[in-house]
């Protein structure tokens, strides 16, 4: 009985991660059928077996693909980054926007904008390194903020250090926003908003090898993660080194959001919500809980990107307020459980 039920647990979280799998597959050969210019099916179909004309080349491959491919490794690397913080610190508050990273990240990416051109030869490799530094460093200065010599670290005070110093990196970022002159401003307004903007195969060859090696590093993690969820005294019973996978995962966490925050802007809301739904589908087991996480962020971005580039809202609204209007009535649906 005990050799069943531990299959039919094993079981369970495979047939979601196939369904959702499925799903994020079929959302994706949707979304590269509908825009501004409408593609069949067939047509679609015609463009990958190349035997599509230039301008249906032209729209699947240089307009429609990068932005589906960017949407899905910004919504993995948001939900990966917040599914390891929430369990690091046993708060399912914690998300790179709550701790304040994503805006470490984001003024990185502001002193960019401000001191080069956003299109320069160099900012393909750029941008994603100084998002990570920035997001480093916002990440050191709350620990330290948040560190008491001889006690242990409060959860809870470090997500509200986070807070504070996500604001105050917010009103400088704000502060340099209105130095910016009219095109530059343009930009970093829909960024801030979460705008899928690095759309173009040269950001994406940085982000996709970013993404899919730290994931699949994260993934190796699960373990230690399960671990960890146990509780520092008990990680320690079983023999695993607490530091070092701390400061490892962290790093990893830190690097998976400033990626994705450099290239899509800060979809926090996305690191917040997909690793609570992940929990309810397939339960607090990192093994499955992560990839499943992974393809609910990936299916949120995508949806609500497609939405904006299908329904005419009466102006080019950024993904990320379309997210926002989707994820809002979940997090209230949370907030409101949890009292």
């Amino acid at each position: 009985m005990a050799v069943r039920n531990h299959t039919s647990n094993q079981i369970k979280p495979i047939v979601i991660i196939a369904i959702l799998g499925t799903l994020l597959l079929l959302l994706a050969v949707i979304s590269m059928n509908v825009g501004k210019m409408n593609l069949s099916p067939s047509e679609v179909i015609q463009v990958l077996i190349g035997k599509g004309t230039p301008k249906q080349n032209l729209t699947v491959f240089d307009f429609r693909l990068p932005r589906i491919t960017l949407a899905i490794l910004v919504g993995i690397g948001m939900s990966l980054s917040g599914a390891i913080l929430q369990s690091l610190l046993k708060n399912d508050l914690a998300s790179p926007g709550t701790l304040g990273i994503s805006s470490g990240s984001g003024l990185s990416v502001m002193l960019y904008i401000t001191l080069f051109a956003v299109n320069g030869a160099f900012s393909p490799f750029m941008l994603p390194l100084l998002a990570f530094a920035g997001g480093i460093a916002a990440a050191v200065i709350i620990f330290l903020l948040a560190y008491r010599k001889g006690r242990e670290i409060s959860h809870t005070g470090l997500i509200l250090t986070g807070v504070a110093v996500g604001t105050g990196y917010g009103a400088i970022t704000l502060l340099m926003t209105l130095q910016l002159d009219k095109k530059q401003y343009d930009f970093a307004l829909r960024w801030s908003a979460g705008s899928l903007w690095g759309d173009n195969w040269n950001y994406i060859s940085i982000l996709a090898p970013w993404i899919i090696v730290i994931g699949f590093y994260v993934f190796y993690k699960s373990r230690a993660l399960n671990t960890l969820s146990l509780g520092n005294q008990t990680a320690a019973g079983l023999g695993l080194a607490i530091r070092k996978e701390f400061i490892g995962l962290t790093l990893a966490a830190v690097a998976l959001s400033s990626g994705s925050v450099a290239l899509g802007g800060n979809f926090f809301f996305v690191g917040m919500i997909s690793p609570h739904i992940a929990r309810r589908l397939v339960g607090s087991n990192h093994k499955f809980m992560l990839p499943v996480a992974g393809l609910v962020g990936a299916l949120i971005i995508l949806l609500a990107d497609t939405i904006t580039r299908t329904i005419s809202l009466g102006a080019d609204i950024p993904t990320g307020v379309i997210i926002t209007i989707l994820v809002t009535p979940y997090f209230l649906y949370l907030l409101a459980k949890a009292n």
